[in-house]
């Protein structure tokens, strides 16, 4: 079986040392893989075509983060490849999600064979281009605190960069309402963040009954616009107890339509503005679990 293993040098906690690792762990495992690098959409686009052209199922191992398996997923045609997951970004949220823990856990998976369906959300955009996503995208404050992320700081600061922008948000607080459409209901929001998996940011858990195997969305919609509110949820979901606050509705859906111009949050990265149409897409491809 061929395998690709594709690299992300500018991932959060790459290094030469790493990749090294990678490749003597891998082989011990029995996989020899073609490495290529992906640093980008574009990188990802190009290295994909190549796969694609040259085999029919191919098995393609991403070594980085979210955002890396973010555009290797945009880039690879559906139903045809499966994924292995390789930990080497700076949350791995996909990969927590997957039970992969580290390198060795991730490579043992692959090796094992076990897989599972994988389900993608796609967002399509007014102007008629369209994005997948593994994790989430979010609307409304989560966006804006994304949008926010100054690139200089994120490369410093890693995570940090979130808090700092987070931080902005607050003082300036956006106050911009919103309707969502779940699958015919109607909802007025002050942010949303649609899960196509249970965690958020690492390990905290938005939509616990969320399961990237399933082609439903989980909706996460605050209603209120209070700073004192924001605060009560994230004290409730740390707890695990933010089915009791009231400016929190949990909604399943497998469309939604979001309204309104707020930004746009995708796996973590900026990915525009609203109005946006949200859905389920099943059998996206298959991906090695623990």
């Amino acid at each position: 079986m061929p395998y690709y293993l594709l690299i992300n040098p500018l991932s959060g906690s790459y290094s030469p040392a790493i990749r090294e690792q990678l490749l003597l762990q891998l082989e011990a495992a029995g996989i020899v893989p073609q490495v290529l690098t992906v640093t980008g959409p574009e990188d990802a686009r190009l290295v994909s075509a190549q796969i694609e052209a040259a085999e029919q199922n191919p098995v393609v191992i991403v070594a980085g983060g979210d955002g890396t398996i973010n555009a290797v997923v945009n880039a690879l045609a559906p139903g045809r490849a499966t994924l292995g997951i390789l930990p080497v970004g700076t949350a791995n949220v996909l990969a927590r999600e997957l039970g992969i823990d580290s390198i060795k856990s991730g490579i043992s998976c692959i090796a094992e064979g076990k897989s599972r369906p994988l389900a993608v959300g796609l967002i399509e955009r007014e102007n008629g281009s369209s994005q997948r996503f593994l994790l989430m995208a979010g609307v409304g404050l989560d966006g804006n605190v994304v949008h926010g992320v100054r690139l200089r700081e994120k490369r410093l600061l890693k995570k940090g960069a979130y808090l700092l922008s987070a931080l902005r948000c607050l003082l300036k607080w956006p106050c911009d309402r919103f309707e969502i459409v779940a699958d015919g209901r109607p909802l007025e929001c002050h942010s949303v963040i649609v899960c196509n998996g249970a965690r958020y940011g690492g390990d905290l858990e938005l939509a616990p009954e969320a399961d990237i195997s399933v082609p439903v969305l989980d909706l996460f919609c605050i209603t209120s616009t209070s700073r004192r509110s924001y605060l009560k949820i994230i004290v409730s979901a740390l707890y695990g107890r933010i089915k009791d606050n009231q400016d929190v509705t949990l909604l399943r859906a497998v469309e939604v339509s979001v309204g309104g111009g707020s930004p746009i949050q995708v796996d973590g990265d900026s990915g525009g503005f609203g109005p946006v149409r949200v859905s389920a897409i099943g059998n996206f491809a298959k991906i090695f679990t623990a």
